[in-house]
């Protein structure tokens, strides 16, 4: 079982790191100083999250990822072109990383379907709450920003 709950945090480490980077981005492209304030802070927050998974996985005895995902890494670097050939606006960067949040809202909710111990399930509830709550966030201010168009 320890194995399966491994395998588990690490796609969720993927998760975490892929959202890290993903806002450190959107922070660098934003407009707003308040986006970018914000989106540092949800980078850091994601930080916190891999590195309390990571410490997780070695308390159970397995080898923490360290990095992104494949997928996440592909998604950055559509933006990257996307951004290189136009000019992203901060609603168009709040939409991508309501996005990025859509990806993390499931990837937790399908860990929660598995089979966890009661103290790492505590964990990855407590940290899903986060990315529902970073998700309706950003999904707002989407809509802010789509409203002033």
């Amino acid at each position: 079982m320890a194995t399966n709950v491994v395998s588990e945090l690490n796609d969720l480490v993927e998760t975490s790191k892929d959202g890290e980077k993903g806002f450190r981005k959107a922070a660098e492209d934003a407009h707003d100083s308040q986006l970018k304030s914000l989106f540092a802070s949800r980078a850091d927050d994601c930080a916190r999250g891999a590195r309390e998974l990571q410490d997780t996985i070695q308390q159970l005895g397995g080898k923490p990822d360290t990095g992104g995902s494949v997928t996440g890494a592909l998604h950055r670097g559509w933006v990257d072109l996307k951004s290189a050939v136009s000019s992203r606006g901060d609603h168009q960067i709040l939409a991508d990383c309501e996005k990025g949040e859509d990806a993390a809202k499931k990837s937790y909710h399908d860990a929660l379907e598995k089979d966890l111990p009661a103290d790492v399930r505590a964990i990855v509830e407590r940290q899903y709450q986060g990315v529902v709550q970073n998700h309706d966030r950003i999904r707002d201010l989407r809509d802010q920003y789509a409203a002033r168009k």
